[in-house]
């Protein structure tokens, strides 16, 4: 069986080879939670990220200082499915808190 951070290291890395496919940077990437499913098969891994929000409303742009621009972020969770004997990444969905 695969351990804790092994578990977490497949996660960040299949997070960062889809990065690119996600909407852009991921800022402030960090683990959330990390749970082994309760028949031992699976590593449950939440990861959480910010990404810059593209359509700010009006008064976000209005409390904007023109010298230093204000950029809106919304956090989202992934949460992986890590196979406890392989390490493989068997599933990425959306963790709705």
């Amino acid at each position: 069986m695969i351990d804790v951070k092994a578990a977490v290291s497949a996660a960040y890395q299949y997070l960062q080879f889809l990065q690119d496919t996600m909407g852009g940077k991921l800022e402030d990437l960090r683990l959330e939670e990390v749970e082994l499913s309760d028949d031992k098969t699976s590593w449950l891994i939440t990861l959480g990220y910010d990404l810059p929000v593209k359509n700010r409303s009006q008064l976000e742009e209005l409390l904007a200082s023109p010298s230093r621009p204000k950029q809106t972020f919304k956090r989202e969770y992934k949460l992986f499915r890590v196979n406890s004997e392989t390490g493989e990444v068997e599933a990425m969905k959306i963790r709705a808190v």
